[in-house]
């Protein structure tokens, strides 16, 4: 069976330009499971013959790909379907929605989800008066049927109506609830899991992780989120594009 019987052929009459309308049939098999990670692409020269395209039209398919994150290159190997998680940090999106692009399966197991007054660390980050009340969600964050993150958050209450009408995806109740994030401060750093995370994300103490710290911000500049995300390190990867100003 050829690659084309896979995941599918070019539309005949779609005027829509052909790199991308190859760069949406393989998205699309990888988002319905068709193409799963780590399963290598064929190399350019057998697409470019296989849908009766240039190379240079396969390669700038493949090439959007890659930068979407759906995609890796591994020199001397060719380019396979990502199976690592990467995560960009030029773009402000929740974790449902780095999964969902990717064709992966978001889910979260609930550790803990509480109403209280803000604490110390919490007034800084989120910049709100002693006594405010705030939201806590503590979960354990999966990509289909892999733990990939431990997450806790912490939400003023004016930007939630209840506890309850969080989810799968904090970012869409905030969104709901008229009080998504448009910007957000974000930090990165290496750590290593306590015997306790360890455990709960399925690899061994000491390992090494990522402790991805987020502060998101309304358009009036108020704080609406302050997460702590320690996510597994042989499962993700941070990348960013970088732009020289010269």
């Amino acid at each position: 069976m050829s690659f084309s019987d896979i995941v599918g052929r070019l539309e005949a009459d779609d005027t829509t330009p052909l790199y991308l309308q190859l760069q949406r049939v393989v998205r699309n098999a990888i988002k319905r499971r068709v193409l799963t990670p780590d399963v290598a692409i064929p190399p350019e020269r057998d697409l470019a013959e296989e849908y009766a395209v240039s190379r240079i039209t396969v390669r700038k398919a493949l090439g959007g790909l890659v930068e979407e994150g759906l995609l890796s290159r591994r020199r001397g190997a060719g380019t396979f379907v990502t199976g690592r998680v990467e995560k960009s940090f030029s773009k402000l999106s929740s974790f449902s929605e780095d999964m969902l692009s990717r064709g992966r399966r978001p889910h979260s197991a609930w550790i803990n989800r509480s109403l209280g007054a803000v604490t110390p660390e919490e007034s800084l980050s989120l910049v709100l008066s002693p006594g405010t009340p705030v939201y806590r969600f503590h979960r354990i964050r999966y990509a289909d049927d892999a733990p990939m993150a431990l997450e806790y958050s912490t939400i003023p209450a004016y930007c939630l109506p209840s506890l309850d009408v969080v989810e799968d995806s904090l970012y869409d109740a905030l969104h709901k609830a008229g009080y998504r994030p448009v910007r957000a401060l974000q930090r990165l750093r290496a750590v290593t899991f306590s015997p306790e995370q360890a455990e709960t994300l399925g690899v061994r103490p000491g390992d090494a992780g990522l402790l991805i710290e987020r502060r998101g911000f309304l358009p009036d500049g108020r704080a609406a989120e302050f997460t702590q995300s320690y996510y597994r390190g042989d499962a993700y990867d941070v990348v960013a594009e970088l732009n020289s100003n010269l």
